[in-house]
């Protein structure tokens, strides 16, 4: 089934609350919900009603073969466009789709922190 908009973004939300060390503020701007883990961006949720997409990390041969393969994802808004993508309504965008973008992005970032800095995950 397919999600879009406030869905989307609700999915996308929940999807990294649940991640070990995370943190979110409005650091840019009110319309910018930013996600941080060791004090690094993995998303960034558009709060505008006329673009309620979400911003992620991809690796750049992965965030190209997404934006040709679904007409939701576009090169990354705000950010570095080869390792950054955004993510709207489109045709064939799930809400499982949402939720592994949010942990691949989360995983990339957590790749560039040292072991010692990074969050445990839950129950050890």
């Amino acid at each position: 089934m397919t999600i879009a908009g406030k869905r989307l973004q609700e999915v996308a939300r929940g999807t990294a609350g649940k991640l070990p060390g995370v943190g979110n503020g409005r650091p840019f701007t009110e319309k910018l919900d930013v996600y941080k883990v060791a004090g690094k961006v993995f998303l960034i949720v558009t709060d505008d009603p006329g673009e309620q997409i979400i911003t992620l990390k991809a690796e750049p041969d992965y965030a190209r073969f997404l934006q040709r393969e679904h007409d939701g994802v576009m090169p990354g808004r705000y950010l570095d466009k080869r390792h950054w993508i955004s993510v709207g309504a489109g045709r064939d965008i799930s809400a499982g789709m949402v939720r592994d973008l949010v942990g691949h992005s989360y995983d990339l970032v957590l790749e560039s922190v040292p072991h010692k800095h990074r969050p445990r995950p839950a129950g050890r």
